[in-house]
């Protein structure tokens, strides 16, 4: 039976190109997911776009001279073309300045506040003494209160996972200029986290076998001191306060963290308009039936393992207190909060002004998207962190999706197509030949089942070995030898080509690019993996970019599907262009220390 299914990556900050770093925790991992889950036959939306609010937009744009729109925009546009060029399915990436997402943002804070779950506080904020500007949290640093690490920032340290005031941090200092901020009084709206203590914790108590161990050790630790948290912020940039007396304060703005994860519903909502049925959000929102997937580094897991649940409860008035649900209805819980660790490069942290990086974009201009995708799926950060190594992806590259996949597709279509043309008859199938169909065929079940809990490095493992035994069986079989038995020789060939197909469904949400160009040479036609676009919209006198798709037209489905004999094969091309030894050498001569 079909389900509604969301999948939910986490919304890039609008501050710079994205890196591989980032991609490998909140993007490659949901995209996976969602490709297998609609060859399943489910109904997938997924959702995100560019977070463009907060103070680290603002003092950027005042760097380069230009406003936080402005800088958005570019930013926006810049990530657009990354997603797009990782093959990223978003039935829409959106953006979080959007007069939708004001909307949406309003609504829920009304729908909290209205249920108790929000309440005003004169608080300690900190500014700039030269300049009497307001200092974002993230961007004051110091050492940490409670585990005593040496540069906490001043909304959560990343040692310990606590979240933080900036006034609470040991000897605080100033990121953008060194300076010692000084800290005034200023009156912001909290959102009480300690009322959602009991019902977060059956909550997640009841995610016990489900989710990863570390995600769900890490969440229940962190109900054991939970706190009000500012959701507001004295800044001109940003969602404004829906309140009388507050929704014209020129400097007084909802905090871009407490925006940010609501993103996910205004997306959809976005999305069912556009879609031309404005109320079809409800089948993933409001539906039982229907299951909710996040996608994310470890730092942002708070933020959607704790924080946005309590929202969804604080507005569905099933916090502590009670209360009523808001006026769109009730709102379904995350069932899954998938959290990557982090992916290092050359043993370093990726950092950008330390040149310690590789951007999307220039990735992509030199080396092919599924050998990324490959990649980060084998070897990526999804239980513990990893380190990228440039002689570890030329290594991969060459050794497994050159010589092991490439060259099972290249001489099994080659040696058919010119023996034959076409897919040649199988008859009289000995022990071998079965034996290898039926690895092939049963390995829907195993990879399917590691790819629906996540588990993409064991999921395009099992794939592989499919591969791998294709391989020997061919070496074992030598039809290339065979010059007097061509029903012999055609049997292999079909048989070879059998498992080409299947393996070629299995890869298909790690490698959806490499799986269109195998459907071709095996005589399909048209669109096999459905990929992403890129429209124009307006809303106003703004025109932006957002990503999107017809994804239910692809052919591709997760089941074993028998070839047919005297389909015509088409002319075998590369699947994966080898790559140099000096690209090694080339790569790291880019870096900086």
């Amino acid at each position: 039976m079909s389900r509604h299914i969301l999948t939910a990556p986490a919304w890039p900050y609008a501050n710079g190109p994205r890196h591989i770093g980032h991609v490998s925790g909140f993007a490659l991992p949901c995209d996976m997911f969602s490709r297998y889950q609609r060859m399943l036959g489910n109904q997938v939306l997924m959702v995100s776009g560019t977070d463009e609010h907060g103070t680290p937009i603002q003092v950027q744009a005042d760097k380069e001279g230009v406003t936080a729109r402005e800088l958005a925009d570019r930013y926006n546009r810049v990530i657009v073309g990354d997603l797009h060029g990782l093959g990223m399915s978003y039935d829409l990436f959106t953006r979080t300045s959007t007069e939708n997402h004001y909307a949406v943002v309003q609504e829920i804070f009304t729908g909290l506040h209205a249920n108790g779950y929000i309440f005003p506080k004169t608080t300690m904020g900190a500014i700039s003494p030269s300049t009497g500007r307001t200092l974002p949290d993230r961007y004051i640093e110091g050492t940490c209160p409670i585990c005593g690490y040496d540069g906490a920032r001043g909304d959560q340290c990343d040692n310990c996972g606590n979240q933080l005031d900036p006034i609470d941090l040991i000897n605080p200092v100033s990121k953008i200029n060194g300076e010692t901020p000084e800290f005034v009084e200023t009156e912001h709206f909290m959102l009480d986290l300690p009322a959602f203590t009991e019902v977060l914790g059956r909550w997640l108590n009841g995610k016990q076998g489900e989710w990863r161990p570390n995600v769900l050790k890490f969440s229940l630790n962190l109900l054991e001191d939970l706190q009000p948290r500012a959701i507001s912020r004295d800044l001109d940039w940003g969602v404004p306060i829906p309140l009388d007396g507050w929704r014209d304060l020129p400097n007084k703005r909802l905090y871009v963290w407490f925006d940010a994860v609501i993103g996910y519903f205004s997306a959809s909502v976005e999305w069912a308009r556009r879609s031309g049925d404005p109320e079809r959000w409800r089948e993933w929102w409001q539906n039982p039936e229907a299951l909710a997937y996040y996608f994310m580094g470890k730092d942002n897991i708070v933020f959607h393992s704790e924080i946005w649940p309590a929202m969804l409860l604080g507005y569905n008035g099933e916090g502590d207190r009670g209360g009523n649900p808001g006026s769109l209805g009730a709102l379904n819980l995350p069932d899954e909060v998938v959290s990557s660790e982090f992916l290092t490069m050359e043993g370093k942290k990726f950092s950008s002004s330390r040149q310690v990086v590789i951007y999307v974009r220039d990735f992509l201009e030199r080396y092919d998207v599924d050998a990324l995708r490959y990649y980060i799926a084998v070897a990526g950060p999804e239980n513990q962190d990893t380190d990228f190594t440039w002689q570890q992806f030329v290594d991969r590259n060459n050794g497994e999706l050159v010589a092991q996949w490439g060259n099972l597709v290249n001489r099994s279509v080659s040696m058919a197509a010119k023996e034959y043309g076409a897919i040649p008859e199988a008859k009289d199938l000995t022990d071998a030949d079965r034996a290898v169909l039926a690895k092939a065929a049963g390995a829907y079940a195993t990879v399917g089942a590691e790819l629906s809990r996540s588990r993409f490095k064991n999921a395009i493992t099992e794939a592989f070995d499919v591969v791998r035994e294709a391989n020997r069986y061919l070496a074992e079989q030598e039809p290339w030898k065979i010059k007097d038995d061509p029903i012999r020789k055609g049997t292999i060939l079909h048989v070879a080509l059998q498992v080409v197909d299947d393996a070629k469904t299995l890869l298909t949400p790690f490698l959806p690019n490499s799986s269109q160009k195998v459907f071709t040479m095996l005589g399909g036609t048209g669109e096999w993996s459905g990929m992403p676009r890129i429209d124009e919209v307006s809303e106003g006198e703004r025109t932006y970019p957002v990503i999107t798709g017809d994804y239910a037209s692809a052919q591709a489905r997760w089941e074993h599907r028998p070839i047919t004999a005297g389909t015509p094969l088409q002319r075998p091309v590369p699947l994966f262009p080898k790559l140099d030894q000096a690209v090694v050498e080339e790569e790291l001569a880019r870096l900086g220390d």
